[in-house]
């Protein structure tokens, strides 16, 4: 569906596949290397994607019943889903979608309408799973020295970042904006950026991989906040130490102090921690944020402890020292002079360390591209664009990305965001504007999408899409859920 207009004195094509509007000599592809000329016709470089089922690509299937005209579906859906990759786009906009596509569901006509969307209100969410300090909140991550987004607020075990949108991409200078697009499209290609964060560290992030701070990479997520590990392993420490301290960045426990420890009568231990104290056994700010025990900045856990009181410790009196992932412990041995020695850990407690690491999962790094869809490429869909809208939050019309399910905002808009790994490879690409593209397909049935505009002179059948010469056929790697009938 893209035009081009050929200059006779170069033989260069002008494509309109974006604003930049290219002129592409012969041979060539333009500046986002998605559409070049090829003889004098311009044509999109990368294969159109459909998915298939896995069982048409060899995959084996287990039959839970022996019915003999079982085909191997659990449920009713389509073998073969059209994506927009490589399908193209409709700026600008006042076009239909290149593919409007129907087939057929179980007896009901179907449509789905694919496009690459051309987005500059997008970026991505990344989620690390780490205990360790990556840097304050608001804080600014870059990529190759320019801002391309900022620390958010951490999640349990996890550290988040925001980063793109169209403050970084069109809002600073010219680099800003470039950077901040090749650093959004690699993620969501699953490719590893290294980003460093202000006052805080470097980490490599690779969606679907461990992340790597400071050069290391990282092994596990935190079991749960010191609080929560003293409540999970109460039990397991009980007679075998008097005192356990979970040391943790945010809420570190104390087991004698602990409710858990008060419903197990362990007797108080004298202890003094220092922080700031909530509820009891739970202490805040027992030290600075960092890449040491339980995402603080100590290498030596009695940094946190004030004296004994001599009142109600007694020599002998045993301590285990821990983090919330079991990375860091430390046992201690209350000497005459009520000070803590390190002594060899007993194996029973060895084991509630090993057992602590056992049940954190492992580290790794979630991408999810987040998206505004409310613009005009909802006129390659319908002359009414609103009524897509309303259609979307009616759940009359689902929205996938590259065939994965999607997770779509409430408010206005239409507001998404897609897990990358759950897509196939290679989804995204850009244009030079700086925008990142991205596939986003619409399915509905046949008579829904006539009732809201749309562009029903173009609806070719499904077996014209699979034949195609451009046509890349890949297996669903992922469950994904069919158009609602």
């Amino acid at each position: 569906m893209v035009m081009e207009t050929t200059s006779a004195a170069t033989d260069k094509i002008r494509c309109d596949a974006c604003p930049v509007m290219c002129y592409i000599k012969p041979g060539a592809a333009g500046a986002c290397d998605r559409y070049a000329n090829d003889d004098g016709k311009l044509v999109r470089v990368d294969p159109h994607v459909i998915l298939e089922r896995t069982v048409e690509h060899g995959g084996k299937l287990v039959p839970f019943s022996r019915t003999e005209d079982w085909d191997g579906k659990i449920v009713h859906e389509p073998s073969t889903f059209v994506t927009a990759i490589g399908a193209g786009t409709t700026y600008p906009d006042y076009k239909p979608a290149p593919f409007i596509v129907s087939s057929e569901v179980d007896g009901v006509d179907m449509v789905t309408v694919v496009t690459e969307g051309i987005f500059s209100y997008c970026g991505v969410k990344v989620k690390i799973d780490t205990d360790r300090y990556l840097g304050p909140e608001t804080a600014t991550v870059r990529a190759q020295g320019e801002a391309v987004g900022h620390v958010t607020t951490s999640e349990y075990g996890s550290q988040m970042l925001s980063l793109g949108g169209v403050h970084h991409l069109t809002g600073g200078s010219k680099k800003e904006g470039r950077v901040t697009c090749d650093t959004l499209m690699d993620l969501a290609n699953c490719k590893a950026v290294e980003l460093t964060i202000d006052g805080g560290a470097s980490v490599v992030v690779q969606a679907g991989q461990p992340p790597i701070v400071n050069g290391v990479k990282e092994e596990r997520m935190r079991v749960g906040c010191g609080s929560a590990t003293i409540g999970m392993f109460a039990k397991q420490w009980h007679g075998k130490v008097d005192e356990v301290v979970v040391v943790d960045d945010h809420i570190t426990g104390v087991l004698s102090e602990h409710q858990a420890g008060k419903l197990l009568d362990i007797p108080d231990t004298g202890i003094k921690m220092k922080g700031r104290r909530s509820t009891p056994g739970r202490y805040f700010q027992v030290a600075d944020p960092g890449t040491g025990w339980g995402g603080t900045n100590i290498s030596d856990p009695l940094a946190i402890l004030g004296p004994f009181d001599a009142k109600e410790a007694k020599p002998g009196l045993s301590m285990l020292m821990v983090s919330t992932t079991g990375e860091h412990s430390s046992y201690y041995v209350l000497d005459e002079a009520l000070k803590p020695v390190e002594t060899e850990m007993p194996a029973d407690l060895k084991f509630s360390v090993e057992r602590i690491q056992e049940n954190c999962e492992p580290a790794l790094c979630t991408v999810l591209f987040m998206a505004g869809a409310g613009g005009s490429l909802r006129a390659g869909v319908t002359d009414n664009p609103v009524r897509l809208t309303r259609s979307v939050k009616d759940a009359l019309t689902r929205v996938t990305s590259g065939g994965a399910a999607v997770y779509v905002w409430p408010g206005g808009g239409i507001t998404y965001m897609v897990d990358v790994t759950q897509m196939p490879a290679g989804a995204f690409g850009y244009v030079p504007t700086p925008a990142l593209v991205a596939p986003i397909e619409f399915t509905m049935k046949l008579s829904d999408y006539a009732a809201l505009g749309g562009h029903m002179d173009y609806v070719k059948p499904l077996s014209e899409v699979r034949g195609g010469d451009d046509v890349r056929q890949l297996p669903w790697q992922h469950p994904i859920p069919g158009p609602r009938t």
